[in-house]
């Protein structure tokens, strides 16, 4: 089985090298991503496109139901919660095993959490962990016995089994924590239904079944993820078969993908928000009214039938109409209107000082983001603001923008796609969440009234009255404009006619151990 393994391994690297391609190799699935990954350290991550290989690796204690949202039991079996919201417990799934052989229990899980969340524990330096705000209400994780842990929270909140299903929550081997330290992320272990194989920078990450995995060995032997950065090359390697599988097929695309039967086209909606982060610190947006001027200004109904060609619809505010219980379906989008943002920039005073823009080339999410950024440009052009657009790769734009704005920058495009109504406007437009305090919120917005309903929201266990709180929020933030509201996309995918039981999830995360490929 080893060797059948390596030789179909390096028959995928041979097809990586050759001038033309054909087609991959039987049983190893060939998956083209947008961008290389960060990391496959699951609580160093940020990233849709990373989450998408972390989720074939790892497990959490709970994960999302299949098509759904909802949480279902995964390294944990059961959990019971006390009346006050206050104390979760959890029995844990016995006779796991790490990818590296160590076991699976109790103490695992709190290095996991401890790791995040204490600043004096050892290997809090393996970080930084810019998501452990997900788990910022967890005040002590217990032992209560090898297969038994408990979290002790300071208050109820109500995202908890939701956020320790996202990539976030996932559990890693603390003895290759250990042994690695910073590196973890080149060598992850964890007990998901892949191991990792091989990371060759800019070129393929590898992982290979895992034949003792506790929901049963996956169909496939290996996966290979490659990054491509270029969406024509992406489309042409498609084509041309060196690809199994590609992630947001550029609307241009899709088409000629329905059309041949060689193919299988997959869309799902989802909790998907693409916007503009303003700097509301410094420079001309730090006026409310020419924040609003460019959500005039900026003709967001030619973007999505032009440029994306119907595949999102226009957003009305920070939250995704996907969360329904949770979103204001009586908010409306800023119309189009250069009229009325010229005006709005007269009434402010804008002086015509130069606007930077940052752009991205690709990543999780970003639909089409040159091109997007380029309408943009010339919608704010033509009411009067001059742009200039700074374009980076993905990881680079990251480290530009998730540190703040501030002095760099005026704008920048965004996207982000969430498991809860509370974790894009907690974690990027509350104060607490400036890029010093460990956010994202990179355009500095404050506004005490949201971080007020924002912290009401996540302690509510009334899901009616966390959805009060939520529109009365999204009312506030869309007049506030810190954002230029853009879109809400429906993610895609296409696969060979090859691969079976391919499916996308809401969560947007790509789930690979029942795919098959004969």
């Amino acid at each position: 089985m080893r060797q059948l393994l390596a030789a179909a391994i390096a028959a995928a690297t041979l097809l990586f090298a050759a001038p033309s391609w054909a087609q991959s190799p039987p049983n190893v699935l060939i998956v083209g991503q947008i961008a290389e990954p960060k990391s496959l350290d699951p609580h160093v991550d940020t990233a849709v496109n990373d989450f998408r290989i972390l989720m074939n690796l790892y497990d959490g204690l709970v994960r999302y139901k299949d098509g759904t949202l909802e949480v279902e039991p995964s390294l944990a079996t059961s959990w019971t919660i006390s009346d006050d919201g206050k104390v979760y417990t959890f029995k844990l799934r016995e006779g796991v095993k790490f990818h590296d052989g160590t076991p699976f229990n109790a103490e695992a899980v709190k290095f996991n959490f401890d790791r995040m969340l204490k600043d004096d524990h050892p290997f809090h330096d393996t970080g930084p962990f810019p998501l452990a705000f997900f788990f910022s209400t967890v005040s002590e994780v217990k032992v209560i016995d090898d297969m038994t842990v408990e979290f002790d929270l300071s208050a109820p909140y109500a995202p908890f089994l939701s956020n320790l299903a996202y990539p976030t929550g996932l559990i890693v081997s603390p003895a290759a924590v250990e042994q690695y330290g910073k590196d973890f992320g080149r060598h992850p272990s964890g007990t998901g239904a892949f191991k990792f194989a091989e990371w060759s920078a800019n070129e393929k990450v590898v992982i290979t079944r895992n034949e003792d995995y506790w929901d049963g060995a996956p169909p496939l032997e290996a996966v290979v993820f490659r990054p491509i950065t270029d969406t024509n090359t992406r489309v042409a390697e498609m084509l041309s078969g060196g690809l199994d599988v590609m992630v947001e097929v550029p609307p241009d695309n899709l088409s000629q993908f329905r059309d041949n039967a060689s193919y299988q086209v997959y869309e799902q909606a989802g909790p998907h928000l693409w916007f503009l982060i303003l700097n509301t610190k410094d420079g001309p947006f730090a006026k409310k009214e020419i924040r609003q001027a460019a959500n005039y200004a900026i003709n967001k109904k030619a973007l999505v039938e032009n440029i994306l060609q119907g595949t999102a619809e226009v957003a009305a505010g920070p939250t995704p109409p996907a969360f329904a219980w949770a979103y204001d379906d009586k908010l409306q989008p800023y119309p189009y209107d250069p009229d009325k943002a010229r005006q709005l920039l007269k009434d402010a005073g804008y002086d015509g000082s130069e606007v930077t823009f940052y752009v991205t080339d690709g990543g999780s999410g970003m639909l089409d983001p040159v091109a997007m950024g380029t309408a943009i440009q010339a919608d704010l052009e033509a009411v009067g603001m001059k742009v200039k657009i700074e374009t980076y790769e993905w990881n680079t734009f990251l480290g530009k923008v998730n540190p703040g704005l501030e002095g760099k920058a005026d704008m920048a495009e965004m996207a982000w796609m969430t498991n809860d109504p509370d974790t894009l406007p907690f974690l990027a437009l509350r104060t607490e969440a400036f890029p010093d305090k460990g956010g994202f919120n990179s355009g500095y917005y404050s506004n005490p009234k949201v971080d007020e309903l924002l912290e009401k929201a996540r302690e509510s266990t009334d899901q009616a009255e966390r959805a009060k709180l939520y529109k009365e929020m999204q009312e506030i933030v869309r007049d506030d404009a810190p954002w230029v509201f853009v879109a809400n996309w429906k993610q895609n995918a296409v696969t060979s006619a090859a691969v079976e039981n391919f499916k996308l999830q809401p969560s947007f995360f790509l789930m690979l151990q029942k795919v098959a490929k004969p």
